[in-house]
Protein backbone atom coordinates (compact mmCIF):
# COMPACT_ATOMS: atom_id res chain seq x y z
CA UNK A 1 0.00 0.00 0.00
CA UNK A 2 2.86 2.46 1.16
CA UNK A 3 4.14 2.31 -2.22
CA UNK A 4 1.59 4.56 -3.99
CA UNK A 5 1.25 6.11 -1.00
CA UNK A 6 4.68 7.33 -0.47
CA UNK A 7 4.88 8.24 -4.44
CA UNK A 8 2.24 10.31 -4.00
CA UNK A 9 3.41 12.12 -1.12
CA UNK A 10 7.12 12.68 -2.76
CA UNK A 11 5.54 14.04 -6.05
CA UNK A 12 3.38 16.48 -4.48
CA UNK A 13 6.23 17.76 -1.97
CA UNK A 14 8.62 17.87 -5.02
CA UNK A 15 6.07 19.36 -7.03
CA UNK A 16 5.32 22.12 -4.62
CA UNK A 17 8.64 23.14 -4.16
CA UNK A 18 9.84 23.32 -7.59
CA UNK A 19 6.92 25.14 -8.89
CA UNK A 20 7.42 27.68 -6.29
CA UNK A 21 11.01 28.10 -7.53
CA UNK A 22 10.82 28.01 -11.51
CA UNK A 23 7.60 28.41 -14.12
CA UNK A 24 6.30 25.54 -15.74
CA UNK A 25 7.99 25.07 -19.32
CA UNK A 26 4.39 24.72 -21.29
CA UNK A 27 0.72 26.40 -21.12
CA UNK A 28 -0.10 22.78 -20.52
CA UNK A 29 1.63 22.36 -17.31
CA UNK A 30 0.76 25.75 -16.47
CA UNK A 31 -3.35 25.05 -17.09
CA UNK A 32 -3.13 21.63 -14.21
CA UNK A 33 -0.84 23.94 -11.37
CA UNK A 34 -3.95 26.52 -12.10
CA UNK A 35 -6.44 23.64 -11.96
CA UNK A 36 -4.91 21.93 -8.96
CA UNK A 37 -4.17 25.33 -7.18
CA UNK A 38 -8.10 25.86 -7.47
CA UNK A 39 -9.09 23.10 -6.44
CA UNK A 40 -6.75 23.08 -3.13
CA UNK A 41 -8.15 26.50 -2.72
CA UNK A 42 -11.87 25.68 -2.82
CA UNK A 43 -11.75 22.68 -0.55
CA UNK A 44 -9.46 24.48 1.89
CA UNK A 45 -12.41 27.48 1.77
CA UNK A 46 -15.42 24.98 2.30
CA UNK A 47 -13.20 23.48 5.44
CA UNK A 48 -12.60 26.93 7.09
CA UNK A 49 -15.77 28.15 6.46
CA UNK A 50 -17.71 24.94 7.76
CA UNK A 51 -15.23 25.47 10.59
CA UNK A 52 -16.02 28.74 11.24
CA UNK A 53 -19.53 28.22 11.10
CA UNK A 54 -19.13 26.21 14.52
CA UNK A 55 -19.97 27.83 17.86
CA UNK A 56 -16.95 28.99 19.61
CA UNK A 57 -18.42 26.51 22.66
CA UNK A 58 -17.74 23.85 20.98
CA UNK A 59 -14.53 24.00 19.41
CA UNK A 60 -13.37 24.39 22.70
CA UNK A 61 -15.39 21.62 24.16
CA UNK A 62 -13.92 19.27 20.81
CA UNK A 63 -10.23 20.80 22.21
CA UNK A 64 -10.66 19.48 25.60
CA UNK A 65 -12.18 15.97 24.63
CA UNK A 66 -9.58 15.23 21.54
CA UNK A 67 -6.95 16.30 24.23
CA UNK A 68 -7.85 13.90 27.37
CA UNK A 69 -10.00 11.14 25.68
CA UNK A 70 -9.14 10.76 21.85
CA UNK A 71 -5.61 11.37 21.81
CA UNK A 72 -4.35 9.18 24.55
CA UNK A 73 -6.62 6.10 22.98
CA UNK A 74 -5.17 6.88 19.41
CA UNK A 75 -1.73 6.94 20.57
CA UNK A 76 -2.89 3.59 22.18
CA UNK A 77 -3.81 2.49 18.96
CA UNK A 78 -0.87 3.41 16.90
CA UNK A 79 1.10 1.47 19.16
CA UNK A 80 -0.87 -1.54 18.85
CA UNK A 81 -1.08 -1.15 15.09
CA UNK A 82 3.18 -0.80 14.77
CA UNK A 83 3.65 -4.07 17.08
CA UNK A 84 1.15 -5.87 14.68
CA UNK A 85 2.95 -4.56 11.81
CA UNK A 86 5.98 -5.24 12.71
CA UNK A 87 4.91 -8.95 13.25
CA UNK A 88 3.72 -9.21 9.65
CA UNK A 89 6.75 -7.78 8.06
CA UNK A 90 8.93 -10.48 9.80
CA UNK A 91 6.54 -13.02 8.71
CA UNK A 92 6.72 -11.57 5.09
CA UNK A 93 10.06 -11.35 5.10
CA UNK A 94 10.63 -14.97 6.21
CA UNK A 95 8.52 -16.60 3.22
CA UNK A 96 9.81 -13.91 0.91
CA UNK A 97 13.40 -14.68 1.37
CA UNK A 98 12.53 -18.58 1.69
CA UNK A 99 10.93 -18.18 -1.47
CA UNK A 100 13.39 -16.93 -3.68
CA UNK A 101 16.43 -18.94 -2.31
CA UNK A 102 13.95 -21.62 -4.05
CA UNK A 103 13.51 -19.83 -6.87
CA UNK A 104 16.97 -18.93 -7.67
CA UNK A 105 18.72 -22.08 -5.61
CA UNK A 106 16.18 -24.38 -8.11
CA UNK A 107 15.09 -26.48 -5.19
CA UNK A 108 12.14 -28.49 -6.87
CA UNK A 109 10.40 -31.07 -5.19
CA UNK A 110 12.08 -33.93 -6.78
CA UNK A 111 15.51 -32.61 -4.99
CA UNK A 112 13.55 -33.24 -1.99
CA UNK A 113 11.35 -36.32 -2.14
CA UNK A 114 11.96 -39.54 -4.31
CA UNK A 115 10.19 -39.21 -7.70
CA UNK A 116 10.20 -41.84 -10.52
CA UNK A 117 7.55 -42.31 -13.23
CA UNK A 118 5.07 -45.00 -13.25
CA UNK A 119 4.57 -47.13 -16.28
CA UNK A 120 3.04 -50.09 -17.18
CA UNK A 121 4.58 -53.73 -15.87
CA UNK A 122 5.68 -56.44 -18.35
CA UNK A 123 3.96 -58.84 -16.42
CA UNK A 124 1.34 -56.87 -14.81
CA UNK A 125 0.40 -54.59 -17.20
CA UNK A 126 -1.18 -51.73 -16.02
CA UNK A 127 -1.47 -52.94 -12.13
CA UNK A 128 1.35 -51.42 -11.86
CA UNK A 129 -0.45 -48.04 -11.86
CA UNK A 130 -2.52 -47.13 -8.26
CA UNK A 131 -6.14 -47.27 -8.07
CA UNK A 132 -7.09 -42.95 -8.44
CA UNK A 133 -10.64 -41.42 -7.63
CA UNK A 134 -11.23 -38.59 -9.24
CA UNK A 135 -13.75 -36.21 -7.69
CA UNK A 136 -15.50 -33.02 -9.21
CA UNK A 137 -17.98 -31.07 -6.69
CA UNK A 138 -20.65 -29.75 -8.43
CA UNK A 139 -23.48 -26.97 -7.74
CA UNK A 140 -25.35 -25.79 -10.51
CA UNK A 141 -22.59 -25.41 -12.82
CA UNK A 142 -23.90 -24.71 -16.00
CA UNK A 143 -21.44 -22.90 -18.18
CA UNK A 144 -18.30 -25.25 -16.53
CA UNK A 145 -19.54 -28.65 -16.48
CA UNK A 146 -18.30 -30.28 -19.87
CA UNK A 147 -14.92 -28.55 -19.12
CA UNK A 148 -14.44 -29.96 -16.05
CA UNK A 149 -15.59 -33.67 -17.12
CA UNK A 150 -13.99 -33.37 -20.23
CA UNK A 151 -10.32 -32.07 -18.92
CA UNK A 152 -10.78 -35.55 -16.19
CA UNK A 153 -11.77 -37.92 -18.46
CA UNK A 154 -8.56 -37.18 -20.62
CA UNK A 155 -6.20 -37.47 -18.07
CA UNK A 156 -3.69 -40.13 -19.24
CA UNK A 157 -3.67 -42.23 -16.67
CA UNK A 158 -5.05 -45.95 -17.28
CA UNK A 159 -8.91 -45.99 -17.26
CA UNK A 160 -9.09 -49.33 -15.52
CA UNK A 161 -7.27 -47.74 -13.06
CA UNK A 162 -9.18 -44.49 -12.15
CA UNK A 163 -12.27 -43.69 -11.06
CA UNK A 164 -13.84 -40.54 -11.64
CA UNK A 165 -16.81 -39.40 -9.39
CA UNK A 166 -19.00 -36.38 -10.66
CA UNK A 167 -20.87 -35.73 -7.26
CA UNK A 168 -23.59 -33.13 -8.18
CA UNK A 169 -25.18 -31.18 -5.63
CA UNK A 170 -27.49 -29.30 -8.32
CA UNK A 171 -30.91 -27.99 -7.31
CA UNK A 172 -31.74 -27.23 -10.65
CA UNK A 173 -33.26 -30.42 -12.39
CA UNK A 174 -32.53 -29.14 -16.34
CA UNK A 175 -28.81 -28.77 -15.23
CA UNK A 176 -28.97 -32.19 -13.39
CA UNK A 177 -29.87 -33.76 -16.61
CA UNK A 178 -27.37 -31.96 -18.74
CA UNK A 179 -24.68 -33.11 -16.11
CA UNK A 180 -26.00 -36.54 -15.76
CA UNK A 181 -26.46 -37.04 -19.53
CA UNK A 182 -22.65 -35.97 -20.02
CA UNK A 183 -21.14 -38.44 -17.80
CA UNK A 184 -23.60 -41.28 -19.74
CA UNK A 185 -21.29 -39.95 -22.80
CA UNK A 186 -18.02 -40.35 -21.53
CA UNK A 187 -18.40 -43.39 -20.30
CA UNK A 188 -19.67 -44.87 -24.03
CA UNK A 189 -16.32 -43.38 -24.51
CA UNK A 190 -14.40 -46.12 -22.52
CA UNK A 191 -14.09 -43.50 -19.38
CA UNK A 192 -14.84 -45.29 -15.92
CA UNK A 193 -17.10 -42.18 -14.80
CA UNK A 194 -19.81 -42.46 -11.93
CA UNK A 195 -22.69 -39.61 -11.67
CA UNK A 196 -23.71 -39.17 -7.72
CA UNK A 197 -26.32 -37.07 -6.39
CA UNK A 198 -27.72 -36.92 -2.71
CA UNK A 199 -31.08 -35.74 -0.84
CA UNK A 200 -30.08 -32.42 0.81
CA UNK A 201 -26.90 -30.15 0.60
CA UNK A 202 -25.76 -31.27 4.37
CA UNK A 203 -22.36 -29.82 4.77
CA UNK A 204 -22.01 -28.42 1.20
CA UNK A 205 -18.96 -29.44 -0.34
CA UNK A 206 -16.98 -30.88 2.69
CA UNK A 207 -20.43 -33.18 3.07
CA UNK A 208 -20.37 -34.29 -0.65
CA UNK A 209 -17.27 -35.34 -0.82
CA UNK A 210 -17.06 -36.95 2.41
CA UNK A 211 -20.41 -38.80 1.16
CA UNK A 212 -18.46 -39.83 -1.93
CA UNK A 213 -15.72 -41.40 -0.22
CA UNK A 214 -18.28 -43.88 1.51
CA UNK A 215 -19.11 -45.84 -1.78
CA UNK A 216 -18.04 -49.42 -1.88
CA UNK A 217 -15.96 -48.91 -5.04
CA UNK A 218 -13.98 -46.48 -3.74
CA UNK A 219 -12.26 -48.94 -0.99
CA UNK A 220 -9.90 -49.85 -4.00
CA UNK A 221 -8.37 -46.37 -4.51
CA UNK A 222 -5.68 -45.57 -2.98
CA UNK A 223 -5.33 -41.89 -3.62
CA UNK A 224 -8.04 -39.24 -4.63
CA UNK A 225 -8.00 -36.10 -6.33
CA UNK A 226 -10.32 -33.16 -6.17
CA UNK A 227 -10.54 -30.93 -9.14
CA UNK A 228 -13.58 -28.08 -8.39
CA UNK A 229 -15.98 -27.62 -11.39
CA UNK A 230 -13.47 -25.06 -13.20
CA UNK A 231 -10.66 -26.90 -12.84
CA UNK A 232 -9.32 -28.39 -16.27
CA UNK A 233 -5.78 -30.35 -15.02
CA UNK A 234 -3.38 -31.01 -18.23
CA UNK A 235 -3.31 -34.76 -19.34
CA UNK A 236 -0.07 -35.74 -17.34
CA UNK A 237 -1.39 -34.20 -14.11
CA UNK A 238 -1.66 -37.98 -12.33
CA UNK A 239 1.76 -39.18 -13.69
CA UNK A 240 3.74 -35.92 -12.62
CA UNK A 241 1.84 -35.47 -9.24
CA UNK A 242 0.99 -39.23 -7.37
CA UNK A 243 4.62 -40.38 -7.78
CA UNK A 244 5.26 -38.32 -4.98
CA UNK A 245 2.76 -40.02 -3.30
CA UNK A 246 4.01 -43.58 -4.02
CA UNK A 247 7.19 -43.15 -3.81
CA UNK A 248 7.70 -41.13 -0.11
CA UNK A 249 4.90 -42.88 1.93
CA UNK A 250 4.93 -39.99 4.49
CA UNK A 251 3.59 -37.63 2.41
CA UNK A 252 -0.09 -37.30 2.58
CA UNK A 253 -1.05 -34.19 0.13
CA UNK A 254 0.56 -32.95 -3.42
CA UNK A 255 -0.49 -29.86 -4.16
CA UNK A 256 -0.55 -28.04 -7.85
CA UNK A 257 -0.59 -24.56 -8.26
CA UNK A 258 -3.54 -22.47 -9.81
CA UNK A 259 -3.41 -21.26 -13.42
CA UNK A 260 -6.15 -18.55 -14.50
CA UNK A 261 -8.12 -18.54 -17.94
CA UNK A 262 -9.53 -15.04 -17.65
CA UNK A 263 -6.28 -13.26 -15.77
CA UNK A 264 -6.62 -10.18 -18.23
CA UNK A 265 -10.50 -9.70 -18.22
CA UNK A 266 -10.61 -7.16 -16.15
CA UNK A 267 -8.77 -5.41 -13.91
CA UNK A 268 -10.41 -7.10 -10.70
CA UNK A 269 -8.98 -10.04 -11.89
CA UNK A 270 -5.26 -8.59 -13.19
CA UNK A 271 -5.67 -7.70 -9.12
CA UNK A 272 -6.62 -11.37 -8.15
CA UNK A 273 -3.86 -12.91 -10.60
CA UNK A 274 -1.08 -10.77 -8.25
CA UNK A 275 -2.46 -12.05 -5.07
CA UNK A 276 -3.11 -15.31 -5.69
CA UNK A 277 0.07 -15.72 -7.68
CA UNK A 278 2.05 -13.91 -3.93
CA UNK A 279 0.01 -17.31 -2.41
CA UNK A 280 1.22 -19.65 -4.43
CA UNK A 281 4.55 -18.85 -5.18
CA UNK A 282 5.61 -17.41 -1.78
CA UNK A 283 3.34 -18.56 1.09
CA UNK A 284 2.81 -22.28 -0.43
CA UNK A 285 5.96 -22.49 -1.54
CA UNK A 286 7.82 -21.18 1.82
CA UNK A 287 5.69 -24.00 3.92
CA UNK A 288 6.23 -27.03 1.52
CA UNK A 289 10.23 -25.48 1.58
CA UNK A 290 10.58 -25.16 4.71
CA UNK A 291 8.86 -28.39 5.71
CA UNK A 292 6.32 -26.51 7.75
CA UNK A 293 3.03 -26.21 7.35
CA UNK A 294 0.86 -24.82 4.34
CA UNK A 295 -2.72 -25.60 3.67
CA UNK A 296 -4.65 -27.59 1.16
CA UNK A 297 -6.59 -25.01 -1.19
CA UNK A 298 -9.48 -27.42 -2.07
CA UNK A 299 -8.59 -28.32 -5.45
CA UNK A 300 -6.22 -29.72 -7.41
CA UNK A 301 -4.69 -31.82 -4.95
CA UNK A 302 -3.86 -35.30 -4.81
CA UNK A 303 -4.66 -37.09 -1.29
CA UNK A 304 -3.88 -40.25 -0.16
CA UNK A 305 -6.70 -42.21 1.50
CA UNK A 306 -5.34 -43.40 4.45
CA UNK A 307 -4.18 -40.17 5.44
CA UNK A 308 -7.49 -38.80 5.39
CA UNK A 309 -8.64 -41.23 7.41
CA UNK A 310 -6.29 -41.02 10.22
CA UNK A 311 -7.42 -37.08 9.95
CA UNK A 312 -10.86 -37.99 10.66
CA UNK A 313 -12.53 -37.34 7.27
CA UNK A 314 -14.00 -34.15 5.77
CA UNK A 315 -15.60 -31.90 8.42
CA UNK A 316 -18.11 -29.31 7.58
CA UNK A 317 -17.44 -27.43 11.11
CA UNK A 318 -16.22 -24.28 9.22
CA UNK A 319 -16.62 -23.16 5.54
CA UNK A 320 -12.76 -24.35 4.74
CA UNK A 321 -12.88 -27.53 4.65
CA UNK A 322 -9.80 -27.89 3.24
CA UNK A 323 -8.04 -26.50 5.81
CA UNK A 324 -9.34 -28.20 8.04
CA UNK A 325 -8.55 -31.41 6.96
CA UNK A 326 -4.45 -30.55 6.14
CA UNK A 327 -4.38 -29.16 9.88
CA UNK A 328 -5.94 -32.26 10.91
CA UNK A 329 -3.56 -34.38 8.51
CA UNK A 330 -0.47 -32.37 9.71
CA UNK A 331 -1.10 -32.97 13.37
CA UNK A 332 -0.91 -36.84 12.69
CA UNK A 333 2.56 -36.29 11.39
CA UNK A 334 1.96 -36.33 7.72
CA UNK A 335 3.80 -34.00 4.87
CA UNK A 336 2.48 -32.21 2.31
CA UNK A 337 4.64 -31.38 -1.17
CA UNK A 338 3.66 -27.88 -3.39
CA UNK A 339 4.75 -28.71 -6.53
CA UNK A 340 4.62 -25.11 -8.59
CA UNK A 341 5.73 -26.36 -12.17
CA UNK A 342 2.14 -28.43 -11.87
CA UNK A 343 -0.83 -25.60 -13.04
CA UNK A 344 -4.07 -26.43 -13.59
CA UNK A 345 -6.15 -23.96 -14.85
CA UNK A 346 -9.36 -21.96 -13.61
CA UNK A 347 -11.37 -19.42 -13.61
CA UNK A 348 -11.07 -16.43 -11.53
CA UNK A 349 -14.63 -14.56 -10.33
CA UNK A 350 -15.04 -11.82 -12.56
CA UNK A 351 -18.37 -10.65 -10.74
CA UNK A 352 -17.36 -8.11 -7.80
CA UNK A 353 -20.51 -9.92 -5.90
CA UNK A 354 -18.86 -13.12 -6.86
CA UNK A 355 -15.28 -12.18 -5.31
CA UNK A 356 -16.87 -10.98 -2.48
CA UNK A 357 -18.73 -14.22 -1.51
CA UNK A 358 -15.77 -15.85 -1.91
CA UNK A 359 -13.68 -13.46 0.12
CA UNK A 360 -15.89 -13.93 3.32
CA UNK A 361 -15.93 -17.60 2.80
CA UNK A 362 -12.28 -18.34 2.99
CA UNK A 363 -11.27 -14.97 5.19
CA UNK A 364 -14.57 -15.85 7.76
CA UNK A 365 -13.25 -19.62 7.41
CA UNK A 366 -9.91 -19.39 8.27
CA UNK A 367 -10.59 -17.00 11.32
CA UNK A 368 -13.17 -19.58 12.33
CA UNK A 369 -10.87 -22.61 12.35
CA UNK A 370 -8.47 -20.83 13.98
CA UNK A 371 -10.99 -20.57 16.93
CA UNK A 372 -11.89 -24.19 16.98
CA UNK A 373 -8.64 -26.17 16.35
CA UNK A 374 -6.29 -23.73 18.28
CA UNK A 375 -6.66 -26.44 21.72
CA UNK A 376 -6.54 -28.84 19.15
CA UNK A 377 -3.61 -27.96 18.10
CA UNK A 378 -1.94 -27.02 21.19
CA UNK A 379 -2.54 -30.44 22.73
CA UNK A 380 -1.49 -32.08 20.05
CA UNK A 381 1.22 -35.54 21.06
CA UNK A 382 2.23 -36.32 17.27
CA UNK A 383 3.89 -33.12 16.00
CA UNK A 384 7.21 -31.19 17.62
CA UNK A 385 6.08 -27.75 19.61
CA UNK A 386 7.95 -25.42 16.77
CA UNK A 387 5.54 -26.85 14.56
CA UNK A 388 2.46 -26.41 16.88
CA UNK A 389 4.03 -22.45 17.17
CA UNK A 390 3.90 -22.09 13.75
CA UNK A 391 0.83 -23.32 13.28
CA UNK A 392 -0.56 -21.21 15.86
CA UNK A 393 1.35 -18.53 15.69
CA UNK A 394 2.49 -17.63 11.78
CA UNK A 395 0.03 -19.65 9.80
CA UNK A 396 -3.14 -18.59 11.95
CA UNK A 397 -2.53 -15.84 13.94
CA UNK A 398 -0.72 -13.22 11.53
CA UNK A 399 -1.66 -14.42 8.38
CA UNK A 400 -5.31 -15.21 9.06
CA UNK A 401 -5.77 -12.55 11.58
CA UNK A 402 -3.29 -9.79 11.56
CA UNK A 403 -2.83 -9.05 7.90
CA UNK A 404 -6.68 -8.33 7.63
CA UNK A 405 -6.93 -6.57 10.62
CA UNK A 406 -4.31 -3.89 10.31
CA UNK A 407 -4.67 -3.22 6.69
CA UNK A 408 -7.75 -1.74 7.64
CA UNK A 409 -7.61 -0.47 10.99
CA UNK A 410 -4.06 1.33 10.45
CA UNK A 411 -3.64 2.41 7.01
CA UNK A 412 -8.01 2.74 6.26
CA UNK A 413 -8.56 4.07 10.35
CA UNK A 414 -6.32 5.49 12.24
CA UNK A 415 -3.35 7.36 9.57
CA UNK A 416 -6.32 8.83 8.02
CA UNK A 417 -7.82 9.77 11.47
CA UNK A 418 -4.63 10.96 12.88
CA UNK A 419 -4.87 14.39 10.51
CA UNK A 420 -7.83 15.29 12.74
CA UNK A 421 -5.78 14.89 15.68
CA UNK A 422 -2.50 16.71 15.54
CA UNK A 423 -1.79 15.65 19.23
CA UNK A 424 -1.09 12.23 17.86
CA UNK A 425 2.46 11.51 15.80
CA UNK A 426 2.57 8.21 13.56
CA UNK A 427 6.65 7.56 13.02
CA UNK A 428 7.57 7.66 8.93
CA UNK A 429 9.08 4.16 9.53
CA UNK A 430 5.37 2.55 10.49
CA UNK A 431 3.97 4.97 7.83
CA UNK A 432 6.16 4.36 5.57
CA UNK A 433 8.88 2.14 4.92
CA UNK A 434 6.90 -0.98 6.51
CA UNK A 435 3.36 -0.86 4.37
CA UNK A 436 6.26 0.12 1.50
CA UNK A 437 8.65 -2.66 2.45
CA UNK A 438 5.55 -5.39 2.59
CA UNK A 439 4.33 -4.46 -0.74
CA UNK A 440 7.14 -4.56 -2.97
CA UNK A 441 7.97 -8.07 -1.43
CA UNK A 442 4.13 -8.54 -2.54
CA UNK A 443 4.80 -8.36 -5.58
CA UNK A 444 8.32 -9.60 -5.70
CA UNK A 445 7.28 -12.46 -7.72
CA UNK A 446 5.54 -11.48 -10.31
CA UNK A 447 7.39 -8.33 -11.50
CA UNK A 448 5.03 -8.07 -14.90
CA UNK A 449 2.11 -6.80 -12.79
CA UNK A 450 3.95 -4.25 -11.25
CA UNK A 451 2.36 -1.61 -13.30
CA UNK A 452 -1.11 -2.83 -11.38
CA UNK A 453 0.35 -1.99 -8.24
CA UNK A 454 -1.54 1.37 -7.51
CA UNK A 455 -4.61 -0.37 -8.56
CA UNK A 456 -4.27 -3.45 -6.48
CA UNK A 457 -2.95 -0.58 -3.25
CA UNK A 458 -6.15 0.90 -3.46
CA UNK A 459 -8.45 -2.16 -4.15
CA UNK A 460 -6.92 -4.54 -1.48
CA UNK A 461 -7.45 -0.98 0.65
CA UNK A 462 -10.81 -1.38 0.06
CA UNK A 463 -11.03 -5.39 0.52
CA UNK A 464 -9.60 -5.16 3.27
CA UNK A 465 -12.66 -3.85 5.16
CA UNK A 466 -14.55 -6.77 3.98
CA UNK A 467 -12.07 -9.20 4.83
CA UNK A 468 -11.73 -7.72 8.47
CA UNK A 469 -15.29 -7.78 8.81
CA UNK A 470 -15.17 -11.27 7.76
CA UNK A 471 -12.62 -12.26 10.15
CA UNK A 472 -14.21 -10.87 13.23
CA UNK A 473 -17.00 -12.86 12.53
CA UNK A 474 -15.48 -15.65 12.38
CA UNK A 475 -13.21 -15.38 15.34
CA UNK A 476 -16.90 -14.62 17.16
CA UNK A 477 -18.65 -17.27 15.37
CA UNK A 478 -21.27 -14.54 14.65
CA UNK A 479 -24.14 -14.57 12.16
CA UNK A 480 -22.52 -15.56 8.55
CA UNK A 481 -19.63 -17.15 10.14
CA UNK A 482 -21.24 -20.39 8.32
CA UNK A 483 -22.50 -18.92 5.07
CA UNK A 484 -21.91 -21.26 2.03
CA UNK A 485 -22.09 -19.64 -1.37
CA UNK A 486 -20.61 -21.16 -4.21
CA UNK A 487 -18.70 -18.49 -6.45
CA UNK A 488 -20.45 -17.85 -9.55
CA UNK A 489 -18.40 -19.07 -13.03
CA UNK A 490 -19.06 -18.23 -16.31
CA UNK A 491 -16.56 -20.36 -18.36
CA UNK A 492 -16.42 -17.71 -21.20
CA UNK A 493 -19.82 -18.85 -22.28
CA UNK A 494 -20.96 -15.64 -22.30
CA UNK A 495 -19.69 -13.57 -25.07
CA UNK A 496 -19.47 -9.77 -23.07
CA UNK A 497 -17.71 -6.61 -23.33
CA UNK A 498 -16.06 -4.70 -21.18
CA UNK A 499 -16.63 -0.97 -19.62
CA UNK A 500 -14.32 2.13 -21.76
CA UNK A 501 -12.07 1.94 -18.29
CA UNK A 502 -11.83 -2.15 -18.64
CA UNK A 503 -13.43 -2.52 -15.28
CA UNK A 504 -14.79 -5.88 -14.69
CA UNK A 505 -17.38 -8.03 -14.95
CA UNK A 506 -20.88 -8.04 -12.68
CA UNK A 507 -24.09 -8.44 -11.74
CA UNK A 508 -26.03 -6.36 -14.09
CA UNK A 509 -29.06 -6.12 -11.68
CA UNK A 510 -30.66 -2.91 -11.12
CA UNK A 511 -31.98 -3.50 -7.44
CA UNK A 512 -30.66 -1.31 -5.16
CA UNK A 513 -29.22 -3.85 -2.67
CA UNK A 514 -27.19 -4.85 -5.23
CA UNK A 515 -26.11 -1.73 -7.23
CA UNK A 516 -24.69 -0.14 -3.96
CA UNK A 517 -22.87 -1.00 -1.01
CA UNK A 518 -23.00 1.39 1.50
CA UNK A 519 -20.53 0.81 4.44
CA UNK A 520 -17.92 1.43 1.36
CA UNK A 521 -20.31 4.91 0.44
CA UNK A 522 -20.16 6.11 3.99
CA UNK A 523 -16.15 4.99 4.11
CA UNK A 524 -15.36 6.90 1.27
CA UNK A 525 -17.16 9.97 2.63
CA UNK A 526 -14.89 9.86 6.16
CA UNK A 527 -11.97 9.72 4.03
CA UNK A 528 -12.83 12.98 2.26
CA UNK A 529 -13.52 14.49 5.07
CA UNK A 530 -10.03 13.44 6.35
CA UNK A 531 -8.02 14.33 3.64
CA UNK A 532 -9.84 18.04 3.08
CA UNK A 533 -8.87 18.69 6.29
CA UNK A 534 -5.57 17.64 5.98
CA UNK A 535 -5.26 19.61 2.84
CA UNK A 536 -6.27 22.87 4.70
CA UNK A 537 -4.37 22.39 8.13
CA UNK A 538 -2.13 19.34 8.15
CA UNK A 539 1.58 19.38 6.69
CA UNK A 540 2.57 16.12 5.71
CA UNK A 541 0.73 15.32 2.24
CA UNK A 542 -1.07 13.06 3.83
CA UNK A 543 -4.50 13.65 1.74
CA UNK A 544 -3.10 12.74 -1.48
CA UNK A 545 -3.23 8.81 -0.55
CA UNK A 546 -6.37 9.58 1.03
CA UNK A 547 -8.15 11.47 -1.58
CA UNK A 548 -7.10 8.84 -4.13
CA UNK A 549 -8.64 5.80 -1.56
CA UNK A 550 -11.82 8.12 -0.96
CA UNK A 551 -11.95 7.71 -4.61
CA UNK A 552 -11.23 4.19 -4.33
CA UNK A 553 -14.35 3.12 -1.53
CA UNK A 554 -16.75 5.58 -3.77
CA UNK A 555 -15.99 3.35 -7.13
CA UNK A 556 -16.53 0.21 -5.13
CA UNK A 557 -19.26 1.24 -3.11
CA UNK A 558 -21.64 2.77 -6.43
CA UNK A 559 -20.85 -0.74 -7.43
CA UNK A 560 -18.36 0.00 -10.38
CA UNK A 561 -15.83 -2.89 -9.89
CA UNK A 562 -16.73 -6.01 -11.95
CA UNK A 563 -19.36 -5.22 -14.35
CA UNK A 564 -20.10 -6.00 -17.81
CA UNK A 565 -22.35 -4.40 -20.51
CA UNK A 566 -23.50 -6.61 -23.13
CA UNK A 567 -22.15 -6.73 -26.51
CA UNK A 568 -25.06 -7.02 -27.98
Amino acid sequence: MAVFWSLCITFVFLFHHAAADRALGSSAANGVLILARSVSRGVESMVLSTYGMLPEWYRKAWGSLRTAVIAPVMRTAVVVCLVLSVMLLVEVVFMSVVSLFVKFLRWKPEKWYKWEAIGADLEGGNYNYPMVLVQIPMYNEKEVYKLSIGAACGLSWPSERMIIQVLDDSTDPEIKDLVEIECKIWASKGANIVYEIRDNRKGYKAGALKEGLGHSYVQQCDYVVIFDADFQPESDFLARAIPFLVHNPKVALVQARWEFVNPYECVMTRIQRMTLDYHFKVEQEAGSSTYAFFGFNGTAGVWRMSAIKEAGGWNDRTTVEDMDLAVRASLKGWKFVYVGDLKVKSELPSSFGAYRHQQHRWTCGAANLLRKSALEIWMAKEVSLLKKIYLLYNFFFVRKVVAHIVTFTFYCVIIPASVLVPEVRIPAWGVVYIPTTITLLNAIRNFSCVYILPFWILFENVMAMHRMRATLIGLCEAGGANEWVVTEKLGGALKQKLLPENIAIGNTSSTVGHRFYFPELGFAVFLFICASFDLTYGGNYYYVYIYLQSIAFFIVGLGYVGRFISSS
